[in-house]
């Protein structure tokens, strides 16, 4: 490439830049652009955030009147801008809701107070659901002596915050006028970075809320439009009062003064001026599928259920092994003259029409299958080395023991396996190597306590009949949005989102439809209230997938179907999440986690309505605790997690695990004896066909049932050590759980009800 190539390049770039800073702060642009929105939170107890607005705006003799909380709207004639400060305290969800709109975050700290749990938790969770530019100030550094101190405080402070946000470059101290000069300068002329789930959609910050005195129970809310154009079809998300269709869009544009050259001032009445209307094609807000589209799919889903009792074997894969008098195998050749066709076969009874077999042939009627073809695959489940060939002998013992019942005293035989179980316990606790593991009780019959639970040659392979589940499946699962295709469905999602609708920083008032009159009363106009247009289909339910990571500094492990309240974008749910592993499996089966341990990440799944794209998501967790100063009960928040939403899918497998073990009881070679699994023999010849494992890493079948006490002998493909344990997996689905929307004001009295129900929950999860 040539000098003059190179330097043309350059300049290319450089306009290219120059007209994308213009594109984004071109709705701040003059005196009627949109106002630059500002969020003042404080970290520490000392600190106050109306005092600091009002130091900021003095520094460029600006007169406002800031109270301590609410959102004030000021004028910055230095710079032709405006700047719409939220002033809120220090609570958790209030910070929220003004961190996810702001253009920037003020965070203030102290010099003589530390960032106690709170402030931190604040920080944190501002910071994970998506941050745009943050600026830091220090309150009240000049009443620090002596002076040298002052510098180490800042450098202090300098660290703390660089800890969590690495580009933080300098502190300003707001009892410096100079700097808070400079801090407004920033604010004034900088260009903010934005969140990216925030700008694919519409969103503006409710200015005023008019609650209309008509049959229809409209409420008008006013703001300036942000991010792409709001569109009228398009469903809009009001805080947590839900979600709402739109009547109408109307200008509200801001009353202005002209002077004319004798110095008059006119006040201009605008006429009220509909922007748009909603069409034909306005979205709904029905959030499942109508019941006559899966009407139609009826006659293929008629057989629902599957009698067990006509079953004799557990469910492998996609077959009843020995339930149909092993019908499963193919049917035996027969020894036929040559030349002899399919249809003279049939009448052919059986082969004892000749002496010789000389002019005799095998024919397999069902094809090209052969009889030495294995049922099961010879290389196994994955982890599990080829088993080896065994020789084809009824029995490797010197006396069989068919006929032999081990059949100990009951009182002797109780203390043995009482024994067994507490070695088990010690182990337990020192080795995770079986979390899945169960023990049943002698007296209960396996094959009716896990009747849903089946086999699987292969967790990540094996086919999985859904067939068998679809007894068991929620009432609406089938009514739930299906997304075959979720990249192109996105993609196309958010194309629509930039044609049409009133264009970003307009101001606006949206006219929305029947909206409970109950609201009125939890509207505080203190707090930032956020209006935020959602995409196509994002009001309707399907089964979701968040990426949750435990956060190392939370000391508990999480149980799944635990309840967690849950923020992804604008929306909070109070959800009780199914956790299972991460990762693409051909088969789409993943193994169900029972619980979720400190640092460690999983899928979370359950019902809700759906969200495009990568959106970051807080998980908190709610405790009680008891408020002297107003003699009543709190709720008090605490950031366990966050996450990332994943594409839905209704087909995802959620397989929970139950591992039944055994003892080797004798051993002789690759044959051996094993005892304590089963307690009946009817249940071994029901779980027959499944797989056995040790945890050495050995594989092997069961052979024959021993007695009526559930002992039976199994082959492996190597020799096991005495004191292995050997193992069988069997798998049941696991059906994700409806989520409901969270509401604050609600929250105490459904947190004590909840806490009541707490050892409720447990016992579920650990009912099969």
């Amino acid at each position: 490439m040539s000098k003059f190539d190179r330097r043309n390049q350059a300049r290319q770039k450089q306009l290219t830049k120059h007209r994308d800073h213009l594109k984004e702060t071109n709705i701040f642009v003059g005196r009627d652009g949109a106002p630059r929105i500002v969020a003042v939170i404080p970290l520490c107890e000392d600190g106050d955030a109306a005092a600091a607005v009002r130091l900021l705006s003095g520094s460029l003799d600006i007169e406002a009147e800031i109270p301590q909380e609410g959102i004030v709207l000021t004028d910055v004639d230095r710079f032709k801008q405006k700047i719409q400060y939220m002033v809120v305290k220090r609570d958790l969800m209030a910070c929220l809701d003004a961190g996810r709109i702001a253009d920037f975050v003020v965070v203030i700290l102290s010099p003589d107070q530390e960032v106690d749990a709170l402030g931190e938790l604040i920080l944190r969770s501002v910071e994970s659901q998506g941050l745009s530019t943050l600026l830091t100030v220090v309150q009240g550094l000049d009443k620090v002596e002596p002076l040298k101190r002052r510098t180490q405080i800042l450098l202090s402070l300098k660290s703390y915050i660089t800890h969590f946000h690495p580009d933080q470059e300098k502190i300003h101290n707001l009892d410096s006028r100079q700097e808070c000069a400079n801090l407004m300068r920033s604010l004034c002329t900088g260009t903010p970075k934005g969140v990216r789930w925030r700008e694919d959609r519409s969103w503006m910050l409710i200015d005023e809320v008019q609650w209309l005195a008509n049959e229809g129970a409209d409420v008008v809310v006013t703001g300036v439009v942000r991010g792409k154009g709001l569109n009228a079809d398009r469903l809009v998300q009001v805080g947590d009062w839900g979600d709402f269709q739109i009547e109408k869009i109307v200008g509200a544009p801001r009353n202005s003064k002209k002077r004319r050259a004798d110095t008059m001032a006119i006040d201009e009445v605008d006429e009220e001026k509909v922007l748009t209307t909603p069409t034909n094609e306005q979205d709904d807000l029905e959030e499942l599928a109508p019941e006559e589209v899966v009407m139609e799919d009826n006659e293929i889903d008629a057989a629902i259920s599957v009698a067990t009792t006509d079953r004799r074997g557990v469910l492998l894969d996609d077959h009843h092994y020995f339930s149909d008098d092993e019908t499963h195998l193919p049917q035996r050749p027969k020894r036929l003259p040559k030349g002899t066709s399919a249809y003279q076969a049939a009448w052919y009874l059986g082969d004892n029409f000749s002496d010789s077999g000389s002019d005799l042939e095998d024919v397999d009627e069902q094809g090209d299958m052969s009889m030495d073809a294995p049922a099961l695959p010879q290389d196994g489940v994955e982890g599990f080395a080829p088993r080896e060939p065994t020789e084809a002998a009824p029995s490797e013992y010197p006396q069989s023991e068919i006929f032999l019942d081990p059949k100990p005293d009951d009182e002797s035989e109780a203390k043995q396996i009482a024994a067994f179980r507490a070695r088990k316990g010690d182990e337990a606790e020192d080795d995770r190597e079986f979390p899945d593991e169960i023990e049943l009780h002698p007296q209960v019959l396996a094959r009716e306590r896990l009747a849903r639970y089946r086999g699987l040659k292969s967790l990540r392979t094996s086919h999985w009949e859904e067939d068998e589940d679809k007894a068991h499946e929620p009432e609406d699962w089938r009514r739930l949005l299906q997304v075959p295709n979720y990249k192109s469905a996105r993609s196309q999602v958010t194309r629509e989102a930039l044609v049409g609708g009133v264009g970003p920083g307009t101001r606006v008032q949206v006219y929305l439809r029947n909206v409970p009159t109950s609201l009125k009363a939890t509207y505080n106009p203190t707090k930032p209230l956020v209006l935020l247009s959602l995409l196509r289909h994002e009001h309707k339910r399907a089964a979701l997938n968040f990426n949750i990571t435990l956060s190392p500094d939370y000391p508990e492990p999480i149980r799944s179907k635990e309840e967690i309240i849950m923020q992804c974008g604008p929306r909070r749910f109070i959800i009780n999440p199914l956790f299972s592993q991460a990762g693409n499996t051909s088969n789409d089966v993943h193994k169900f986690d029972r619980f979720l341990h400190p640092g460690r990440s999983a899928i979370a799944t359950f019902i809700a309505p759906l969200t495009w794209g990568s959106v970051p998501a807080l998980f908190f967790r709610r405790k009680l605790k008891e408020d002297c100063s107003t003699e009543g009960v709190t709720t008090t928040l605490t950031l366990i997690g966050t996450g990332t939403s994943l594409p839905p899918s209704s087909h995802r497998v959620i397989a929970k695990r139950i591992i039944l073990t055994g003892h080797p009881y004798k051993i002789h070679k690759k044959l051996v004896t094993i005892r304590y699994m089963f307690f009946n023999r009817e249940d071994v010849e029901w779980f027959k066909a499944l797989q056995l494992w040790t945890k050495r890493g050995r594989s092997g079948f069961i052979k024959e049932s021993l007695g009526t006490h559930g002992y039976f002998k199994a082959t492996f493909d190597g020799r096991i050590n005495p004191q292995d344990s050997v193992g069988v997996s069997l798998y049941k689905r696991m059906w994700p759980r409806d989520a409901r929307a969270w509401h604050p004001i609600e929250d105490v009295s459904e947190a004590e009800a909840k806490d009541i129900d707490m050892e409720d929950i447990a016992v579920d999860n650990e009912v099969l």
